[in-house]
């Protein structure tokens, strides 16, 4: 799959149910998954797969990421700059 197929199927799955969530993860893809190593990108894909609630009460900081290496890129999406 070609980097641009790659980045529209990316786009996709980072729609989520709320606009906040979309923000968060697109900043990500915009702004660190270029340089992220092939690690870091299947952790993010993981994260992807996460279901919005969850996802919300991570990025809120509601309930603990228990999983160490979700841990490190939620904490890495929320230290981006806006």
């Amino acid at each position: 799959m070609s980097e641009e197929a790659e980045l529209r199927r990316l786009r996709w799955r980072c729609r989520r149910g709320m606009r906040e969530l979309d923000q968060l993860m697109l900043r990500y893809l915009e702004r660190r998954w270029p340089q992220a190593d092939t690690a870091e990108r299947a952790v993010f894909e993981r994260l992807l797969d996460t279901e919005d609630d969850r996802l919300w009460r991570w990025f809120m900081g509601r309930e603990a990421v228990e999983e160490t290496e979700l841990r490190d890129i939620v904490e890495r999406i929320l230290a981006l700059p806006h």
